[in-house]
Formats: C-alpha cells, sequence, structure tokens
C-alpha cells in the first residue's frame, strides 16, 4: 500500500508535511467514497467512524507504517464523519450540485496549472458552498461548515473517480496548499542577528552563526523547493527586521537545500511524489535535481505568500 510506504515507521514525521499525511488524508477520502457507492453516504457515524479509522491504522502499521499516524498527521474519527456539513446523501449531493461541471473541472487535475488558476478549487468551493447553504439560497454558511463540506465535495469526487485517479486528484490539490507555505519553525535567532547585525560584522563568525542556524532548521523535516524559496524569504526578511541588512545567503553560500533534511540537503518537487521501497536499496524519494540554487535573498518591497510559523 503507497500510504503505508509513505508513512514509514522513521520517516513519516520527516515527510508529514509534504508525503505522508495528504496521502493518509487522501486515502481515507477514497475509502469513503467507495464504500458510499453501497452505502449511499458520504459520512460514517461516530462509532464506525472510530472502528474505521482504528481498523485502517491497524493495516498501516502492519505494513510498516508509523504506529502514531493520528497525532503526526491531526487525524481524529471525527474527520470521517459528516461534521456540520448538512448533506452527505449521494442523491441529494448530486440534485443540489451541478455534477458535470464539478467533474469537468476535477476529473483530470492539471498540477501544474491548478494551483495557479484553481479551476478544480474554485468549482469545489462552490459544490461546498451549495451544499452548506443546503441548496437554499439562505444566509451564507459560516467558513467552518464551508470547509466540513468540502471534505463531503473530496469524498463525492473519490465515490466518481476510479481510486488511482482521486488519488492524483486529492494529492495535486493537497500541494497547491503545501507549497504557499514554509512548515519550518524558526528557532530563536539573537545569536545570528549579533554576530551578523552590523555592517562591518566579521564574515567568518557571522557565517559559522548562520551555518549553526540553519543547521537547526535541517534537523526539522523534508521540504518541496517551492516551500523552500518561501522559508527563505520568511527568514531572510526576519533577519532584515532584525538589523541584518547584508545578504547573508550570498555572503555565506547558503543554497535552498540547506533549509531541507539531511546533511546533503534534499529538496522534494513541488510536485505530489511518493516514498519508494525495495529489498534491496531500502526506502528511497525523489530529490529536486536542481536543489544546489542560491537561496534568494528578499528585496526590502518582497512579500512572501504566507509568513513562517511563530515561534
Amino acid at each position: 500500500m503507497v500510504t503505508a510506504t509513505d508513512c514509514w515507521a522513521s520517516f513519516a514525521p520527516y515527510l508529514a508535511n509534504v508525503v505522508c499525511c495528504p496521502q493518509f488524508d487522501a486515502t481515507l477520502m477514497i475509502l469513503l467514497g467507495q464504500y458510499s457507492k453501497s452505502s449511499g453516504v458520504l459520512n460514517l457515524n461516530t462509532t464506525n467512524a472510530n472502528h474505521c479509522l482504528s481498523d485502517f491504522e491497524k493495516i498501516l502499521e502492519s505494513q510498516c507504517a508509523n504506529s502514531n499516524l493520528r497525532t503526526i498527521c491531526s487525524i481524529h474519527p471525527a474527520n470521517l464523519t459528516e461534521a456540520s456539513c448538512p448533506v452527505v446523501d449521494v442523491n441529494k449531493f448530486e440534485s443540489i450540485v451541478d455534477s458535470s461541471k464539478l467533474l469537468a473541472a476535477c476529473g483530470k487535475l492539471d498540477h501544474v496549472n491548478e494551483c495557479c488558476h484553481q479551476v478544480c478549487q474554485n468549482a469545489i468551493l462552490d459544490a461546498a458552498n451549495k451544499i452548506a447553504m443546503n441548496g437554499t439560497s439562505s444566509t451564507l454558511p459560516v467558513n467552518s461548515t464551508v470547509d466540513d463540506c468540502k471534505n463531503i465535495v473530496f469524498r463525492w469526487l473519490a465515490n466518481k473517480l476510479d481510486p488511482s485517479s482521486a488519488n492524483g486528484v486529492l494529492r495535486g490539490l493537497s500541494n497547491c496548499k503545501v507549497n504557499k507555505v514554509c512548515p519550518l519553525v524558526f528557532p530563536e535567532m539573537k545569536n545570528l542577528t549579533a554576530e551578523c547585525g552590523h555592517t562591518r560584522s566579521n564574515q567568518t563568525s557571522c557565517c559559522k552563526a548562520v551555518e549553526s542556524y540553519v543547521a537547526h532548521l535541517q534537523e526539522q523535516s523534508f521540504i518541496t523547493n517551492l516551500q523552500a524559496l518561501n522559508c527563505a524569504a520568511s527568514l531572510g526578511m526576519r533577519l532584515q527586521k532584525a538589523n541584518v541588512t547584508q545578504n547573508v545567503y550570498d555572503l555565506c553560500h547558503i543554497n535552498l537545500k540547506d533549509f531541507s533534511l539531511q546533511e546533503s540537503g534534499c529538496l522534494l518537487p513541488s510536485l505530489p511524489s511518493d516514498v519508494t521501497y525495495d529489498k534491496t536499496s531500502g526506502i528511497g524519494f525523489i530529490c529536486d535535481l536542481n536543489d544546489s540554487i542560491e537561496a534568494p535573498w528578499p528585496s526590502a518591497s518582497f512579500v512572501p505568500a504566507v509568513p513562517a510559523i511563530k515561534v
């Protein structure tokens, strides 16, 4: 099972953001979508959700997946229910939503263009809004209800598409979201700003501080090439706000790959990818072949798409 390999025991925490949790979530959506073909509904009740999630975890664990995926991926039995979405019946869903329009937008996802043009994402949002209002023209629903209804839309798509196609769509949509942010937590940077914060700072001591700081970032997780751009921009802006005016990335030869896990640096591709396993070479994954690129120092007017997580 792809999900078990993507969430391999020792690697799951480091691949959680980009590979493991998106695949774990997609598989649950597909299971519910396929189940709805016989049940006629796009949800589980609380009791069945508990049993389903528990059984799924046991199956994955028996195939060497991490045993703590609920915590790593913040998945709960409630994620398999309808939550606050008022429409779960497949027939009712299709009486409210323009099914052909939704399938046309999402049936074959263009992984490159979708994140920019959001054709499928807009169609999903439109469908979620309609079922959140239960097919009426009443007051617009709250955001949490729309989000819950998006999950129902995902499951409906998983009902209509074959599992492989559904997985491609769900992983592609997830990557659009994942690539917008820097998932790294930036530790305290007092020492870094002290060594690099004045114009005539000693290059050797400044670069030692930079390398030490980056080494802490490399202990966190694998990230994609686009996430690395956001991380470089976010860290650069934090340093600039702390009066580090010189381009320390250029000064200290910091590349984008330096923001990702492991000493050699490996940036994952921005498109969805999976972990592989064979008995000879063990666990493997694709690294971006263009990852030896100098980290760009943000200009004074640059604003990253999403700021890094605050600490």
